[in-house]
């Protein structure tokens, strides 16, 4: 009896002892962050955080002009297991993912541009133009990430920590919707007619988008990497 209740003295103590709470900034591939963690046990942390980024870039594909902004949001939460020293595994889940981005869409007058492998050309009495959206197959998405450092240094005296990490979160397959309005034209100023209501125009805007989105398939893993840097309190 009296070795329980010492063994559960000694285990409280060890409780007792845990930093209490941890609190960092931190950049990654999924935006610039807040984080906050508490011990477990002597080799584990739990972490929640939050990520937001929002990015505005042009390209062109296909003879599509397309302004794009990209709106990383997320809230994760991770348990740190801790191997040897500073080296850990923290497997997790984003359990708020609204990862996306918008692009507007156009195509200039007589400008040579691609449908589903068909070429057109813009219209002069009806520009093309239009938008496209991206976004994710699933809200909430596991993550594994591999790491060495810690928000929650052991030790009194320990306060400024860091940590770095890298892995990836399965987001599922990204899905693009395209659409698109004014006239195309079989040859600069030739047999142009109105995408909107001409189904093998639709046709090939569909088949552009499935093209699309088989080009983006591989990033249903995102590639996570971030470093932190933290104040144990």
């Amino acid at each position: 009896a009296v070795s329980l209740v010492l063994g559960a003295g000694s285990l409280f103590a060890q409780t007792a002892s845990l930093p209490k709470f941890g609190l960092g900034l931190k950049v990654s591939t999924l935006g610039a962050g807040i984080e906050a963690a508490t011990a477990v046990t002597r080799k584990s942390n739990v972490r929640v955080g939050f990520n937001d980024f929002s990015y505005t870039y042009d390209l062109t594909k296909d003879g599509i002009a397309y302004g794009a902004q990209l709106n990383l949001r997320s809230f994760e939460a991770h348990y740190d297991q801790y191997i040897v020293g500073g080296f850990h595994i923290s497997p997790g889940v984003l359990v708020y993912d609204d990862n996306r981005a918008a692009a507007s869409a156009a195509v200039p007058s007589g400008q040579s541009f691609t449908l589903g492998g068909t070429t057109y050309y813009g219209g002069a009495a009806s520009p093309v133009i239009g938008n496209g959206t991206l976004g994710f197959q699933y809200r909430t998405a596991p993550e594994l990430l591999i790491g060495f450092g810690n928000l929650l240094p052991r030790g009194k005296s320990k306060h400024f920590g860091f940590n770095f990490e890298f892995g990836a979160a399965y987001q599922g397959a990204p899905g693009v919707a395209l659409n698109l309005t004014g006239s195309a034209c079989t040859a600069p100023g030739v047999n142009c007619q109105n995408i909107a209501t001409t189904p093998a125009i639709q046709s090939n805007v569909i088949a552009q988008q499935t093209k699309i989105n088989g080009d983006l398939k591989a990033f249903k893993y995102y590639p996570v990497v971030s470093l932190n840097f933290g104040y144990k309190f």
